[in-house]
């Protein structure tokens, strides 16, 4: 699933690069890459999930 942008004729480059920028943090790619940059223990995961689901459902 590569995020894909076509440019139009009369299409600038820049606002084709900026759609795809925005396409790219919208499919969430550059969280699972920083995510995937350096090695996490399995025990950070863990941590990291549990702190993820405390912020998503407060008491």
């Amino acid at each position: 699933m590569v995020p894909e942008v076509s440019v139009g004729e009369h299409e600038s480059l820049e606002k084709a690069l900026r759609r795809l920028k925005k396409k790219i943090e919208r499919e969430g790619i550059l969280k699972i890459l920083k995510a995937r940059k350096h090695y996490e223990k399995p025990s950070e995961i863990k941590r990291r999930k549990r702190r993820a689901a405390k912020k998503r459902k407060p008491l």
